[in-house]
This record gives structure tokens, C-alpha cells and sequence, in this order.
């Protein structure tokens, strides 16, 4: 792709398959479905970037449901891949923000790329656009899906388009439903469409041969998903009644002062260390409004992590928890009391018991609401290391891939389940409404 600023500018990109028909396409809805690796994200940069050259003064968007997940995805893919030789050149240029505009690139030519998240919509939504790209568009309700559409008005460009990308989800999906009913068109790619994977003569390079083999690792939906690119629900889900429709609250909720808080640790290294914090309103729901889900980290190290956010400095910023139950690991409680000065708990360890727990809370009651609910960035930074292994990283990202064993019809598979023990802990804690009392110790 050739495009010209002050001097000539030479970009090399060559799209295949789907990821060249993206250019292609004019729809007022493009959705670019596939497995992990395919491309699908760059091309639809690409794309963007493109526009933004040969339209001047024309207006984009790069959007995801939360703005702290764009620093870890598509803004590297658009710095590293995409705009190198434009912003060397000075085509473009970013600038930080303010508190009435979003961080953006601004192109030489008037053109202008917004960059936000759904958590923070009224930066995003007081602007018009002519393109609109939505990355990981799964993560976002349609309601988000139907208001950011109605900013595709800025009429610089002789299209306004909505364009997206995500892997697959679940069958029923409301995204995917939305393609199946014609109102956004779907395009699927494949691990042939990304020259990193396969070369010009369709054989498998080094790093494709690396990286479809971790790939190949997965089991069950989530290779499904992110190996084999099918819209399929995972077979025995034991959540079944889960939607994140109605369970999901929208990102940014906190929960009022006056709520008792409630935290839930299933201890981890090598596999992910979960602390579940938890509010609980005057008629027993609970929601989930913080999380943190990371891996390589010691007890001490993940202790500091949390206070750094609860209580800087040494000042607590929040309601302490009630009470903090935890996984039994004595080694790990001590550290967790010498660090926090908070006590701890053993869980309760009846599994079947707490399965049932949760799918209780999970039914819709008599005033229109389930009891218990998960706010849709309660996670504090994605590890990356997890992303790049494609696995959960988060107790919401948990839900779909936990399943009953074909073994046992009463017993979960050991896998992706780190979230759903500390779930079941704080439900069993407070389904049983035998609360410990013990003093703080400060």
C-alpha cells in the first residue's frame, strides 16, 4: 500500500483472504470472525489508517469495552505494525487528551483517530465518526453496539461503516445473531490469511508452526473457539444459566459505601492467583466489582498489589472486608495476615454443595433480578502472559469454559477454574450466614 504525505511513503502490507476483503467491504456492519492469530485486528487498522490518508479531515474511532484494555492489544498492533513509517514522517501525530477529548492520533491532513472504551463513553460519544472500529467486539453489549452506531455521521467519507473484529463466542451471542439475521456482515478468516503464519506459498513458518502448536494445546470450546474459529457454547457448561445480558453490570459501577464488602482468594503461581472482591446490597445480591487474576506472583507480591489500590499509602480508601475466605493453604494465609492485617478464613470445600449455591443465586427472582452480578471491568489489568496464552483472565472470561467432567456428571472439569472456586467460596460463606467474628488487626 502506497500513500502519499509531504513525500512519498512506502508501507508494506499484502492482506489475504478475509483480511483483504475487510478493504473491500462498504456495509454499514463488517464483523471479521476467526480463530487467535488470524490478522483480523491489523487488517482492520490497516484499513482505518488508510481511510484516514486519502480522506483528509475525516474522523475515526478505536474502541473496545474498556479503555485500559486498548494498551495491551490493538494500540499495539497500530504502533508497531501499522502507522511506523507515517508517524516517522510526521502524517501523524498523537496527542495525550484532555477532559473533553479522548487520547488521539492527528493526521497532518485533518484527519483524526479517537482512541477510548466503552467504561468511559461520553468521551467517545460526543464526537461524530465516519468509521468506527470496534476491537474484541464480543466484549460489548448491543445496546453499546446500537449507541456507538449512532455516531457513524460525520459524512466526510461516502460510507459510514461500524467495523469489528472478535473471536468467537458462544452460538447465541447476540453479535452473532445479528449477523445471522443480515444486519451486520460477517466475514471469516482463517490462519492462512496471516503471512506471520503461513508464507506466499502456504506453508507453515517458524513462528506459525510455534504458535498454532500452543494453539493445538487448548481443549474443549475455548480451542473450539480460538483454534478452530466455531461459535460454539462448551458442551455441560455448569453455569448454564449465566448471561451476561442480564448478570454483566456496566463497566464502571461501584458499589456504595454503606454495602459490606466480602473477598474470596484462591491462591495461585503458576496458575492464577484470584482475589474476588465482593459488595452485598440490603437484599443479599452480591456483585463483583473488583478482581485481581495474575500468575507469576508471590503471596507478599500480590498483597502489595491489592493495598496499592485499596489502600494507598496506608489509607484505606474503601470499606475493609468483612471478612476475607480464602483456599487452604496455612503458609499462604500467614503471609497474606502478616502483609494485609487482615484475618482470614478456611473455605468451604463441599463443591457440589457450592455449585448449587451459585446456580441459585444465578435465577432470576421475583423482582426481575438474580442475586449475584459481575461489573464488566471488575478486573484489575489483564496479565499478559494469560493473553498470550489465550487462556482466562478473568472470572467473567471463566464462565463459558467451565464444564462437568465426562467422567462425572456431578464434578466439574479441573480447568479454567480459578475464578469459579473463589466464586463458590464467598456464595457457601454467606449461603450458611455463619459469619466468623474476629477483631482487625492493625
Amino acid at each position: 500500500m502506497t500513500t502519499t504525505a509531504a513525500e512519498p511513503l512506502v508501507h508494506d502490507y499484502t492482506p489475504r483472504g478475509a483480511c483483504r476483503e475487510v478493504f473491500m467491504r462498504r456495509d454499514p456492519e463488517v464483523l471479521i470472525s476467526g480463530p487467535a492469530g488470524t490478522g483480523k485486528s491489523r487488517a482492520c487498522l490497516e484499513k482505518l489508517h488508510q481511510m484516514c490518508l486519502i480522506n483528509p479531515g475525516m474522523r475515526g474511532l478505536i474502541v473496545r469495552k474498556t479503555a485500559t484494555s486498548l494498551t495491551s492489544s490493538a494500540l499495539v498492533t497500530w504502533k508497531r505494525d501499522v502507522i511506523p513509517e507515517s508517524l516517522e514522517a510526521g502524517a501523524l501525530t498523537f496527542y495525550g487528551g484532555s477532559a473533553e477529548e479522548p487520547a488521539q492520533y492527528r493526521y497532518a491532513n485533518g484527519s483524526k483517530v479517537m482512541l477510548g472504551g466503552m467504561d468511559k463513553a461520553s468521551k467517545v460519544m460526543s464526537t461524530e465518526y465516519d468509521v468506527i472500529y470496534v476491537q474484541e467486539a464480543i466484549e460489548l453489549t448491543e445496546d453499546d453496539w446500537l449507541s456507538l452506531s449512532t455516531r457513524l455521521r460525520n459524512g466526510v467519507v461516502s460510507f459510514q461503516q461500524m467495523l469489528a473484529d472478535c473471536n468467537p463466542s458462544f452460538a447465541t451471542h447476540w453479535l452473532k445473531l445479528r449477523c445471522d439475521a443480515g444486519k451486520t456482515a460477517m466475514l471469516h478468516s482463517k490462519h492462512s490469511d496471516n503471512p506471520r503464519l503461513y508464507d506466499d506459498e502456504g506453508g507453515l513458518t517458524v513462528y506459525g508452526g510455534e504458535y498454532l502448536g500452543r494453539l493445538d494445546a487448548l481443549s474443549g470450546v475455548v480451542r473450539d473457539r480460538l483454534r478452530d474459529g466455531k461459535w460454539s457454547s462448551a458442551e455441560g457448561v455448569i453455569y448454564d444459566g449465566f448471561d451476561s445480558g442480564l448478570h454483566v453490570l456496566d463497566a464502571g459501577w461501584v458499589p456504595p459505601d454503606d454495602w459490606p464488602r466480602w473477598w474470596s482468594i484462591d491462591w495461585g503461581y503458576t496458575n492464577p492467583f484470584v482475589c474476588q472482591m465482593w459488595a452485598e446490597d440490603s437484599d443479599g445480591r452480591l456483585v463483583l466489582y473488583r478482581e485481581f487474576y495474575r500468575t507469576g506472583r508471590t503471596v507478599d507480591r500480590h498483597t502489595a498489589d491489592i493495598l496499592e489500590v485499596v489502600a494507598p499509602g496506608g489509607v484505606w480508601v474503601e470499606p475493609k472486608p468483612r471478612v476475607v475466605v480464602a483456599d487452604h493453604d496455612p503458609e499462604a494465609q500467614a503471609v497474606f495476615r502478616r502483609e494485609s492485617g487482615l484475618s482470614v478464613v478456611d473455605a468451604r470445600k463441599d463443591v457440589a454443595a457450592g455449585l448449587q449455591a451459585v446456580k441459585r443465586r444465578l435465577v432470576v427472582q421475583g423482582d426481575g433480578r438474580p442475586r449475584l452480578f459481575v461489573v464488566g471491568d471488575a478486573r484489575v489489568d489483564p496479565d499478559v502472559s494469560l493473553v498470550e496464552r489465550h487462556l482466562p483472565t478473568s472470572t467473567l472470561e471463566e464462565f463459558p469454559a467451565y464444564v462437568w467432567s465426562d467422567r462425572r456428571q456431578d464434578e466439574p472439569v479441573k480447568q479454567h477454574d480459578h475464578g469459579m472456586d473463589a466464586l463458590r467460596y464467598v456464595v457457601m460463606l454467606l449461603e450458611s450466614r455463619v459469619v466468623p467474628r474476629f477483631r482487625w488487626v492493625e
